[in-house]
């Protein structure tokens, strides 16, 4: 089968496409015929050495976690779904899944079935970035109606899904974005967006129960003056995140960082918001399998509305 190979680390251009054996569903496994592949920042991240590096095992190996397609085959004891199913999942994170291939095999659990709401490049760009936003709000954060929730970076891949799960769960939702893209932000539910180029915001809002920080640097830090004694600090990048727990402590105030786990069960939450139409998911831009070099320089520009996505 044709897969996107990386068999060194490196710039994008270490990314190219070649032949890799067609793997088979083992027990409680299915095969998945990929149509569409999501294009996220950790992917840029483990290509260069950094990331998911570690987990990914010996090179070559095949990056990629976001997958949607057509179940292909089934391994004994699939009971979720059937030979011809539209599906999307995460399969594997952190260890390699292999998505930007023809053909991925994981557990069944670990997938979700597609709603007709979503294309394959939509649903392919949800998992990975929806899953981080569900479980931020959802488990971690706890978010709950009426509370005052700060995402950052908030009409990026992440943060316009959090925007929206936010305004699911009933929050008044804040985000930091450039004025370009208030707009956009609006119409996807956002109650009041902040311009983070020449405000600093936490000069600018009122205190909040929830921040979600997607960004890292001194944002999350920043955040503490916002947080009310009670309220909770989520930060997503590692470095950012030890910076702002050990802060946030000798403030008497709360932190934390998370890492996004395989979740089927929250993917049918996912797509149910979807068929409701409570979420909308964007993508800034497709590229062939062959250009995913092209796709990881366009990722690493950090200026993208939505997500990116491979089409297969």
């Amino acid at each position: 089968m044709r897969a996107v190979v990386l068999d060194r680390f490196g710039e994008p251009d270490v990314l190219s496409v070649g032949q890799r054996p067609m793997p088979r569903p083992l027990p409680t496994e299915i095969r998945v015929k990929v149509a569409a592949a999501g294009v996220n920042p950790i992917d840029c991240k483990t290509r260069a050495g950094q990331g998911m590096s570690p987990f990914l095992g010996d090179l070559p190996a095949v990056l990629g976690w976001d997958v949607a397609g057509v179940v292909d085959a089934v391994g004994v004891g699939v009971s979720r779904f059937a030979v011809g199913d539209p599906v999307f999942g995460m399969p594997w994170f952190p260890r390699q899944a292999g998505g930007y291939a023809e053909y991925v095999t994981a557990p069944s659990r670990q997938f979700a079935a597609r709603p007709p709401a979503l294309n394959d490049i939509q649903a392919a760009a949800l998992p990975l970035a929806g899953l981080t936003a569900w479980q931020a709000l959802v488990d971690v954060a706890k978010v709950t109606e009426g509370q005052r929730v700060l995402i950052h970076a908030a009409a990026g891949g992440v943060g316009h899904l959090a925007v929206q799960i936010a305004k699911s769960l009933g929050a008044y939702v804040i985000g930091t974005a450039s004025a370009a893209k208030h707009r956009l932000l609006g119409d996807l539910g956002l109650d009041e967006a902040v311009n983070y180029q020449g405000t600093r915001f936490e000069q600018v809002l009122d205190p909040v129960d929830v921040v979600l920080d997607l960004i890292g640097g001194d944002v999350a830090v920043r955040s503490l003056d916002l947080l009310r004694p009670d309220g909770l600090l989520v930060c997503l990048p590692s470095k950012a995140a030890a910076d702002a727990i050990t802060a946030a402590e000798e403030r008497g105030l709360r932190a934390t960082g998370m890492i996004v786990e395989p979740d089927g069960h929250a993917l049918d939450k996912l797509a149910d918001l979807a068929t409701d139409g409570a979420l909308r998911v964007l993508v800034a831009e497709t590229f062939g399998l062959d250009r995913a070099a092209d796709a990881h320089r366009l990722s690493e520009g950090g200026r993208t509305t939505g997500k990116i996505v491979l089409t297969v």
